[in-house]
């Protein structure tokens, strides 16, 4: 592990599926001891994004499986493990390609500001590596059942009482109002909950 990340989502549920679906998630990622070294980011900040190499570390230990149910099928239909990014994998890694904000380097602290991520706090990150839009940008590329970003985009109504909540914190979140909307709009609910209710 190099590093660890430091996130809005406190919990698993309410995370987006993928990193850049909303404007406000934006994390940070800590770099550890002996990875905390300046030099080992350097030349890094020339990059507008990177791969970010994680472990599923919330997801429970489950004897492997071939099939998984992905969210975006629904729930319901089953498909490969390795046709799908789902966290319950033999090997619980993940990546994700976010966008690099900022270097931060003071003391013995080395961090780096990212855009919006998909990532609960505290994810611990095994490796990190910048993205090649000349290798790795593949626009014939066909992406199976996920050929579009999601399309589900749900009306976010906030009560009185939340309202007036939002305009306490105002001073210490001002996007609060904006990244509440734009998580809820993603409905964040199991697959399997969205046709009932």
């Amino acid at each position: 592990m190099i590093g660890l990340i430091e996130s809005p989502y406190k919990e698993k549920f309410a995370i987006p599926r993928q990193p850049g679906l909303i404007d406000d998630g934006q994390g940070f990622l800590r770099l550890l001891p002996p990875y905390n070294h300046p030099d080992a980011v350097r030349g890094l900040e020339q990059f507008s994004h990177i791969w970010v190499i994680f472990i599923f570390h919330q997801t429970k230990q489950q004897s492997w499986r071939p099939l998984v149910r992905p969210p975006r099928l629904g729930g319901n239909t089953k498909m490969g493990v390795f046709a799908t990014r789902s966290p319950f994998r033999p090997n619980p890694i993940g990546m994700s390609l976010i966008e690099l904000k900022n270097l931060i380097i003071r003391d013995s602290e080395v961090g780096l500001t990212l855009g919006s991520i998909d990532l609960v706090d505290g994810t611990p990150v095994i490796d990190i590596k910048p993205y090649l839009p000349f290798a790795e940008s593949l626009p014939k590329a066909v992406a199976g059942f996920a050929q579009a970003a999601p399309a589900n985009k749900m009306t976010v109504i906030f009560s009185a009482t939340a309202q007036k909540q939002l305009i306490e914190q105002q001073t210490r979140y001002s996007f609060l109002e904006r990244f509440i909307r734009q998580v809820l709009a993603q409905d964040p609910r199991p697959a399997y909950k969205k046709k009932c209710c």
